[in-house]
């Protein structure tokens, strides 16, 4: 993905921009229309959904009225990544004649930060000509992100027009598996050779900036390709023009292999504060970049899904609420079924316990707070070490110790809640005031907050080592572990402490 291009007549997205439209005079002359935009003010600190809803109707606005150039104005101030946004929220009969007012350089950044659905559906309605000059000129990571949504059909015709050194580009990304380093990488990079002076080193980068993504790092390489040192822009401008670039680069480069997971490589962004980060093959050749703002995107789609995860939701990503209602109810039908024959278990051993519950009908009301509490308990435990599973933050911890300090705060929190629960047993009406029933409660609560806070802090290493997602394979496991064990554990200490 390019990094924006800073334009005087733009403002930076990193504070919120308002725009509003005093008055907008529209005359016809020799059929033509001629746009008078008076007052276009700019107001800052307002939040980004604003300036997106504000844009999106008035752009709206402007295109049912059939005045075009009052909408193309209107767009002049606005970032290419909200101008993406309000295109997505606009009808599908109005994306296409809102994209076709952006001009030629415009547009390709537009279509970069579109949502992939939204760029198939301008692909079908292109012509042939203007779906290549966008294709052609997108980022080659950007562009293999577009490949990977599209059908194998159109792929291979889009490949075979794009230009040969675009193809190579491509191909050489497409040719790495997904989620890897080399998938998400750009080849677009300035390299150098450390033989060169300060000075000649400028010249390069001059000459080669427009066709580099970024120019903030600049990788130096051997006559092979091996990735020897790396300069930043910073040192190269406050270092004497006469030196050479031996003298100045960084020999001891941080770098990535193509084959790792791409989640890796965001956290060992995020851990150095880069800008980008180089990825070499086997050998140690240079091949190309990660860029942050492609990191960001990778932050967010596994953040994403791993919280649908947790809810039991199998999903694609961010796409859940543009997903057909049959495709969301068949990737949810399948944890929920799951979960209701585990209900079952939980209904069949309750319903073993009519003795009990004849004897002593009121320890039934208490059963959906123990199994509930206990949920919830286990639930916060997996959740916390999930979140350390994915930043490595307990990686040198070891599971053993992991797993004791979370059953210490299920004792603990068991004791807390233990003991309000017995309290409120033992003056709820139903009780008659019996002080064993109320103690019941309590101990209960106590064992199966430990049992939720180890069944919740174990599963995700057990499915972790099995090579399983430990956070879509948690949830419903520990719900069943919590429920079933729960109800053994209740029913067990009522008839030893009340002699049922």
């Amino acid at each position: 993905m390019r990094f924006p291009k800073v334009e005087a007549k733009r403002h930076s997205t990193r504070f919120s921009v308002k725009l509003i439209v005093k008055s907008n005079n529209v005359h016809l002359d020799e059929g033509k229309v001629n746009l008078v935009t008076e007052n276009l003010t700019i107001i800052q600190n307002n939040s980004r959904h604003e300036l997106r809803q504000l844009v999106r109707s008035q752009l709206q606005l402007l295109l049912e009225q059939g005045n075009l150039e009052g909408a193309k104005a209107l767009l002049v101030p606005v970032q290419p990544v909200d101008i993406a946004e309000a295109i997505e929220e606009l009808p599908k009969s109005m994306q296409v004649i809102a994209f076709r007012l952006l001009s030629k350089t415009e547009a390709i950044d537009v279509y970069e930060h579109l949502d992939s659905s939204v760029q198939q559906a301008l692909i079908e309605e292109f012509k042939r000509q203007e779906v290549l000059d966008i294709v052609d000129k997108m980022s080659p990571d950007d562009r293999v992100r577009l490949f990977d949504e599209l059908p194998a059909k159109v792929v291979t015709r889009l490949l075979a027009q794009l230009t040969p050194e675009e193809r190579q580009a491509t191909n050489l990304l497409l040719g790495y598996e997904e989620d890897t380093a080399g998938r998400i990488m750009t080849p677009e990079y300035i390299s150098l050779k450390e033989t060169l002076t300060l000075s000649e080193t400028l010249d390069r980068i001059r000459a080669q900036a427009k066709a580099s993504e970024l120019i903030y790092y600049l990788y130096v390489t051997d006559a092979s390709r091996h990735l020897t040192g790396i300069v930043s822009l910073r040192d190269l401008v406050l270092s004497s023009p006469e030196k050479l670039l031996s003298e100045i680069m960084t020999r001891d480069v941080v770098y990535v292999q193509t084959d790792m997971d791409q989640e890796e490589v965001a956290r060992l962004i995020q851990r150095y504060d880069f800008l980008a980060v180089p990825v070499v093959d086997r050998e140690k050749r240079l091949v190309g970049i990660v860029t942050v703002d492609d990191v960001i995107d990778i932050l967010e789609q596994e953040a994403t899904e791993d919280i649908y995860a947790l809810g039991a939701v199998q999903s694609d990503g961010d796409k859940y609420f543009q997903t057909s209602l049959l495709t969301v109810a068949r990737k949810r039908v399948t944890w929920l079924f799951i979960l209701l024959l585990t209900n079952t278990v939980t209904g069949s051993i309750i319903g073993a316990q009519e003795d009990v519950l004849q004897q002593m009908a009121v320890l039934a009301a208490f059963i959906p707070l123990l199994v509930g509490t206990g949920g919830n308990i286990g639930t916060q435990s997996s959740t916390v070490v999930i979140r350390g599973l994915n930043t490595d933050e307990i990686s040198d911890i070891g599971p053993g110790k992991v797993v004791f300090r979370e059953a210490l705060a299920g004792l603990l929190l068991g004791l807390i809640l233990g003991t309000l629960a017995t309290v409120w047993a033992y003056f709820l009406p139903q009780t008659q005031h019996n002080l064993v029933v109320a103690f019941c409660v309590g101990v209960s609560l106590v064992a199966i907050a430990v049992l939720a806070s180890v069944s919740g802090s174990a599963l995700p290493f057990v499915f972790r080592s099995l090579g399983l997602d430990p956070a879509l394979m948690s949830a419903p496991f520990i719900t069943t572990a919590v429920d079933v064990l729960g109800v053994l554990i209740y029913f067990n200490f009522a008839r030893n402490m009340l002699g049922l």
